[in-house]
């Protein structure tokens, strides 16, 4: 779900990479593990929001991040990210370290995913920083190899490594590409966020050690997304932290309730939250589920419309001189 443009030629030269926000269709927790982590398995799609990154070798071998709009995106709550703390910057120190390059990076991020929503931002910032450097220092890691260190960074990278619809397992790291997915999977998806963040970890740390869907729910999600049935897939949606999170954040329950209400063919709660989003039949029925569901909650909500990207294909953006 990233897509790069020409490589660099030189110290100063910019790469733009185009990093896409993801929904989860369908989200078990199939398992706790000894060391508390819990084992998934997950339908991650690829959507049409974007991060948009500028991702800049320079001289002196040092690795720093900055968002430049921090201030203006949703979930932002006047928390400090720190450059060092940032997973694109973890992205690009790791595959320094792997590979023996000496190169230095600065990565300039303008974000459009809201932070701690559930919509993988900060993982697909560090898969396209991972396919940006791959690419730019000529390493020649395959998608697979990226994807493996992908995981020692966050759980949701290797799927967004590997672009497209995926089924992801373990942690996250065991990534299958869904073959035979249909074009038609392009559906229109009204997104809705409540403005906050949601922590991860404490969504986990509250649910049950096993939060399975019931027999056949998989498979008839895996046959929608191949066959491009939008009614199947809203029938399918299935997420196992919905009720956690539902539990702990009302108005995020509220958010679900309003997109049923205004008509959607399936809502569902991506990731651990907080957004949720709603199947729409077309982008006249996605905007009217957004504007409508916001309208009827009576506040201001962070409101998108987006669609589906089934082969992770986008259009390329050119370098830009330094």
């Amino acid at each position: 779900a990233v897509l790069l443009a020409a490589p660099m030629r030189a110290v100063g030269t910019f790469m733009k990479v185009v990093a896409a926000a993801k929904i989860n269709l369908f989200l078990e927790v199939v398992g706790r593990r000894k060391d508390g982590y819990h084992d998934i398995r997950s339908i991650v799609a690829p959507i049409s929001l974007f991060d948009t990154l500028l991702v800049e070798e320079v001289s002196g071998g040092s690795v720093s991040t900055v968002i430049e709009n921090l201030d203006s995106v949703c979930g932002h709550d006047g928390e400090e990210i720190q450059s060092d703390g940032n997973i694109a910057t973890k992205a690009a120190l790791l595959l320094k370290k792997v590979s023996g390059c000496k190169s230095g990076v600065r990565i300039s991020i303008r974000k459009e995913i809201p932070i701690g929503g559930g919509l993988g931002g900060g993982s697909s910032d560090a898969a396209a920083v991972l396919l940006a450097l791959n690419k730019a220092w000529g390493l020649g890691y395959s998608r697979q190899e990226l994807g493996a260190m992908a995981a020692q960074i966050g759980c949701d990278v290797p799927a967004l490594v590997c672009g497209g619809m995926v089924l992801a397992e373990g942690l996250g790291e065991r990534v299958t590409a869904i073959e035979g997915v249909s074009s038609e999977s392009a559906w229109w998806v009204a997104l809705v966020n409540p403005g906050f963040r949601v922590s991860t970890k404490d969504i986990y740390s509250r649910c049950g050690n096993v939060l399975t869907s019931p027999p056949g729910m998989l498979d008839s999600m895996l046959s929608a997304v191949r066959t491009g049935n939008v009614e199947l897939a809203g029938r399918n949606l299935f997420n196992g932290l919905q009720s956690t999170v539902f539990s702990k954040y009302p108005l995020i329950e509220m958010v679900a309730e309003a997109l049923e209400r205004a008509g959607a063919v399936g809502v569902g709660l991506s990731g651990s939250g907080g957004t949720v989003f709603g199947l729409a039949r077309n982008e006249r029925h996605a905007r009217s589920l957004a504007d409508s569901a916001v309208k009827s909650l009576g506040h201001p909500l962070w409101r998108r419309v987006s669609r589906i990207l089934p082969d992770g294909v986008m259009a390329a953006h050119g370098p830009l001189e330094a």
